[in-house]
């Protein structure tokens, strides 16, 4: 029988989006990015992924920004979320809809420290690529729309910080700690692939269900449910597109994030609950 961690990475990443590797998201690193989170007492969330032709942020990165903060302060964390000011309609939208107050706009990674965190947290943020640009998945240059809070990164493992990454695509905050197997799988893509590393990376299908995964780990290290549910899901991504967001795939103003509708998402967030509950009941371990 497969783990709770098994399970979890399973349901959301699987590639299903076809743009990353199946296997690369590993159930040990899973488990390691939650005991990260709870070992935390001062923890920095960064987000926001800006779409320059469509003038607008995306949907994908805040949902999970909001529920992984709101899940850490319930366990009595300092929590703040950073983004930059392209991105903070979406980011703020999110955060109202779940409660969450602590939202920081900056473009300087200087500021992510300025309360000294011991955790840093990237959810679909993008990084600088070897030659120091910024590249969205089309492979278009968008550095000028970018404002380079992947530097935390660097920042953070010059001073000792532990830095948590969840990505979908390579070129994302985090997927440099896997740069050389990406550049074999995503040759075309190799330029625009993210230079930028972590400590612990968590590839999966769409970032917000990767962020999901690991509360409802953390929520299995604690023994309580710690996330959220189908309909706060699906209040979050309305709450974004009357902001002004769109789905970063097709950059279009609908209830979807990735090319998925909002359907999809709500049935994925009570599918990551019933596992979390499944395992309560059974009690199974996390791992093996």
């Amino acid at each position: 029988m497969m783990t709770l961690a098994y399970k979890l990475i399973d349901a959301v990443a699987s590639n299903n989006s076809g743009r990353l590797i199946k296997g690369l998201c590993r159930p040990e690193d899973l488990l390691c990015g939650a005991k990260l989170l709870e070992n935390a007492q001062r923890v920095v969330v960064v987000t926001g992924f800006y779409v320059p032709t469509a003038q607008a942020p995306e949907t994908d990165g805040p949902p999970g920004a909001a529920v992984m903060a709101r899940a850490l302060k319930s366990l009595n964390k300092d929590v703040q979320i950073f983004t930059d000011p392209l991105n903070a309609s979406a980011v703020e939208a999110c955060c109202k809809t779940l409660g969450f107050e602590g939202l920081y706009i900056t473009e300087d990674p200087k500021a992510l420290f300025k309360d000294s965190p011991d955790l840093l947290v990237y959810i679909e943020r993008l990084g600088a690529a070897s030659d120091g640009r910024y590249y969205n998945m089309r492979g278009e240059d968008i550095t000028q729309w970018t404002a380079p809070l992947d530097k935390g990164a660097l920042m953070a493992q010059d001073m000792g910080v532990s830095v948590l990454a969840v990505g979908d695509g390579g070129n994302e905050v985090g997927m440099g700690l896997a740069k050389d197997i990406l550049q074999k799988a995503l040759p075309s893509f190799k330029k625009c692939l993210c230079s930028v590393g972590c400590t612990v990376l968590i590839p999966s299908d769409v970032s917000n269900w990767g962020a999901y995964a690991l509360v409802s780990l953390l929520s299995a290290l604690k023994g309580t449910w710690l996330g959220h549910d189908s309909q706060e899901e699906k209040a979050m991504i309305d709450a974004m597109i009357e902001a002004g967001a769109v789905d970063g795939k097709t950059c279009k103003k609908v209830p979807s994030v990735d090319g998925f509708p909002s359907s999809v998402h709500e049935e994925k967030v009570e599918k990551i609950k019933e596992l979390f509950l499944e395992w309560q009941k059974k009690s199974s371990p996390l791992v093996r």
